[in-house]
């Protein structure tokens, strides 16, 4: 695989403590109520104030730049994975440092609104698709702002021109010992596909029981994308199933690797969210920022700002086309699950799937 996409995958994942601290963090509420320090008054005025974007997008520099560039407020940007991202505006949640955080997964930011860490009730004015309304928290407490799947099924067409059409099918003798998946304690997308699944199949039990079922059939579970497709690239694997932006990604560099949706895959959104410790000030230039994300502007930059990455996903703004590369969303069979329901399992079943599926 090519150094971009190991380096974007490793971006995406997160490490198994610092999601376990963010679990565990988030499970306990927000602790203080200092204000942010942000070097400027905690009531709006007219002088900007640093807004600090803490962020695991692969265009989010691209966005910063053009973001300060078009309104002239100086945006201060943290890059990293979404597990130390995560962790980091717990162990901050007394004083917060940050006033965006943008990350893949609406698990954790319902967690984090279910704790009083959001500010509620904004939204963008803008037009969006129905698969973006459809991820639209009911307090808008939280802003979604592009798409992508998990888990999309990814093979190579020169090695396996028939590759599963159900979940089911993946249980079956001709798949034995040649699925692989990323551990979701580890891989920030990971959990949304396991309780995806759960949601889809009926419950805990059904879903503990599908994927004990992929275990006894062989399943391997690897850490991160990276590692996951370097296991289909080499042959020790037919199938991966891992967020549909990586697929697609290798895709682009290698023309036999290919990427398939089975009924159902779950939607990932990218969902920024807003202090609510921050001045008055920071929150105000926070909405400016997400509602330049999903303008015509922000939008350009989201498609182009990660080409071979985290650009490869599907806009949920009304009139805006994804990458070439992408199939039109209406022909993916997915499905939004309520983060409110699956959020706060996020550990119990990150640590059932670590003590029975990893081990």
């Amino acid at each position: 695989m090519s150094i971009q996409t190991a380096v974007s995958a490793h971006r995406r994942a997160g490490t198994a403590l610092a999601a376990a601290v963010a679990v565990a963090g988030l499970a306990t509420g927000c602790g203080g109520s200092a204000k942010a320090s942000t070097g400027g008054s905690t009531t709006a005025s007219s002088a900007p104030v640093p807004l600090v974007v803490y962020s695991a997008q692969g265009y989010d520099k691209a966005m910063v730049t053009a973001f300060q560039k078009a309104t002239g407020i100086p945006t201060k940007l943290v890059d990293d994975s979404t597990g130390p991202l995560l962790a980091r505006v717990q162990a901050e949640r007394g004083n917060p440092q940050w006033g965006v955080l943008w990350v893949d997964g609406d698990e954790a930011f319902a967690s984090m609104d279910q704790a009083g860490m959001l500010v509620k009730g904004f939204e963008p004015n803008v037009r969006l698709n129905a698969a973006g309304q459809a991820v639209v928290p009911a307090d808008k407490s939280y802003v979604p702002t592009g798409l992508t799947v998990t888990a999309a099924l990814v093979y190579d067409a020169s090695k396996t021109p028939n590759p599963p059409t159900s979940w089911q099918e993946l249980l079956t003798p001709a798949w034995k010992g040649q699925v692989g998946m990323n551990d979701p304690s580890v891989s920030g997308p990971t959990y949304p596909f396991v309780a995806g699944m759960f949601a889809q199949l009926g419950g805990t039990s059904q879903g503990e029981a599908f994927y004990s079922g992929l275990k006894s059939n062989g399943l391997h579970v690897f850490q991160t994308n990276g590692d996951t497709l370097h296991a289909l690239q080499t042959g020790q694997i037919k199938v991966a199933l891992i967020q549909s932006s990586a697929g697609l990604a290798t895709g682009t560099k290698n023309h036999n690797i290919k990427t398939a949706y089975l009924p159902k895959v779950t939607s990932l959104p990218s969902v920024i969210g807003i202090d609510a410790k921050a001045s008055a000030k920071e929150q105000s230039e926070a909405e400016q920022f997400a509602s330049f994300v999903l303008s015509a502007q922000g939008q350009q930059v989201m498609l182009t700002g990660d080409q071979n990455g985290d650009s490869l996903y599907w806009p949920i703004v009304q009139g805006v086309s994804p990458q070439a590369a992408l199939p039109a969303l209406s022909s993916v069979p997915a499905q939004a699950i309520d983060p409110k329901t699956w959020g706060p399992q996020e550990g119990t079943i990150n640590t059932w799937f670590t003590d029975t599926i990893v081990h």
